[in-house]
């Protein structure tokens, strides 16, 4: 058996401005914007450099949809971002104005910060220990 998970859902208000930060603000790809309905839209995104790891934004279509956006996970690190370069990518969170909720720290297993997305998502930003 091989599996592999594929993309993860997050749910949004507002397609273009979720598609806005998540392009011009983490320097995500657009994979796939399709217009399903008056209301709804397919929307893949990608990490710079990761072809395989994918995120859908799903826009919230009920109360309950719109309660959960920003805190999917109750406000816990809902997702993990690793870096080649934790420098140049946390330079870019700070240049984009991203909110950033703990500074960078190193641990034995990388140096890791956590930043929020526009809704207040929080991810880990993930690189590799420093070696100096």
């Amino acid at each position: 058996m091989n599996q592999k998970l594929l993309q993860v859902a997050i749910v949004v208000n507002d397609y273009n401005e979720a598609i806005d930060f998540y392009t011009r603000k983490l320097g995500f790809a657009v994979i796939e914007d399709t217009v399903l309905s008056a209301s709804k839209r397919w929307v893949v995104l990608t990490p710079p450099g990761s072809g395989e790891t994918r995120i859908l934004l799903a826009k919230a279509a009920t109360p309950e949809q719109s309660s959960r956006v920003g805190n999917q996970t109750g406000g816990r690190v809902f997702l993990f971002l690793s870096t080649d370069d934790f420098d140049r990518d946390y330079a870019r969170l700070l240049a984009h104005n991203v909110s950033i909720v703990r500074q960078p720290v190193v641990e034995q297993w990388g140096k890791v910060a956590v930043f929020a997305d526009l809704y207040g998502n929080l991810w880990d930003l993930i690189g590799p220990v420093p070696t100096t």
